[in-house]
């Protein structure tokens, strides 16, 4: 992946002809496997949440989570995200201190 000052892109290609980009949010662990968050340029308040399939050239690409998966992924992907804002929420109040 990138440098972690670098925004990372991906273009979602789907079955309809229509392609989308997205940025990289992070990709995360969820029991046995690896994600990844992406967010649309066009809805940026939306999460897309995908499998991290990285290839031998550190080059990666996304399928989609298994519906018996999806529930625990998406937890697991709130607790990591929304554990981080609650920090950045704590150190921004100790700066304004």
């Amino acid at each position: 992946m990138a440098d972690e000052d670098e925004v990372e892109f991906i273009t979602l290609d789907y079955e309809d002809g229509t392609s989308e980009e997205c940025e990289v949010l992070g990709v995360f662990e969820s029991g046995d496997g690896e994600y990844v968050a992406l967010s649309p340029e066009t809805h940026p308040e939306d999460v897309y949440l995908y499998v991290y399939n990285e290839t031998d050239d550190g080059d990666f690409y996304v399928t989609e989570i298994p519906d018996a998966d999806y529930d625990q992924v998406s937890s697991d992907f709130d607790n990591l995200w929304f554990a981080d804002a609650d920090e950045d929420d704590d150190f921004d109040a100790e700066d304004s201190e």
